[in-house]
């Protein structure tokens, strides 16, 4: 039934754009083949839909690879610091469009974590372009780092790890707490209109689940409405790094 669903869902999403494109080929060769404003506004469409479909496709390929090493959970240290401050930088231009920008809370002794630095990338790729798109404009992207109060399986008998959390916290409109569980079910939008212009594949967060899960850590929600999100990743330390 799951794949059933997501097969129904992936044809569906692909479906629109794909229409699309076939409809404005139809009309360039046909009814605006001498139309030049016609033409260059169909061309831009055209390109945004082909985008999109291209996002869709490489976040399902995503998907598929991680659980196919889902598995196998990653075993070299990670400065996770690191990893945010570049993942900031490459979104930072993107912020600014919108009067925004970044706040590190992060301790000078921040753990190492085991991950795939590769892979963590993505994950807090996905949390902070979502804050940029959904966080009010002219407000601060908040990502702090702390010891954990969870422990996290091993994978191997004996004690639980120790793990580092990451908060993102953006000051948006905020999620109903009835939606919150959901979240992370693939293709699931609280607003699908709006996911869909700020160019959202309805997969990211499900990707972020998956990745958080290879890593043998874990991911919480939370929300207020009015006052913005927290998407908290525990990530499990790297002992003796």
């Amino acid at each position: 039934r799951l794949r059933a669903d997501f097969v129904a869902n992936a044809s569906h999403e692909l479906r629109t754009p794909l229409a699309s494109l076939v409809g404005f080929v139809e009309t360039l060769r046909g009814p605006a083949r001498d139309d030049t404003a016609a033409r260059e506004r169909f061309l831009a469409i055209m390109a945004e839909q082909a985008g999109r479909m291209a996002r869709l496709v490489d976040d399902l390929l995503s998907l598929s690879r991680i659980e196919m090493n889902e598995h196998r959970a990653p075993t070299n240290p990670v400065d996770i610091g690191n990893v945010l401050q570049a993942v900031a930088d490459t979104l930072e231009q993107r912020a600014a469009a919108r009067q925004m920008h970044f706040e590190f809370k992060l301790p000078a002794d921040l753990a190492p974590v085991l991950g795939d630095s590769d892979e963590l990338t993505q994950v807090f790729q996905n949390l902070f372009d979502n804050a940029i798109k959904y966080g009010a404009a002219g407000t601060a992207i908040e990502v702090a780092g702390f010891a954990s109060s969870k422990l996290l399986p091993s994978g191997r008998p004996g004690p639980r790890n120790a793990a580092v959390a990451i908060a993102v916290r953006d000051h948006g409109p905020g999620i109903p707490r009835d939606f919150l569980p959901r979240l992370t079910e693939r293709f699931y939008r609280v607003d699908p209109a709006r996911s869909r212009e700020l160019g959202g594949t309805g997969l990211g967060l499900a990707i972020v689940k998956h990745i958080v899960s290879h890593h043998r850590g874990a991911l919480d929600i939370d929300s207020e409405l009015g006052q913005g999100s927290v998407f908290t990743v525990h990530l499990p330390v790297a002992t003796g790094a």
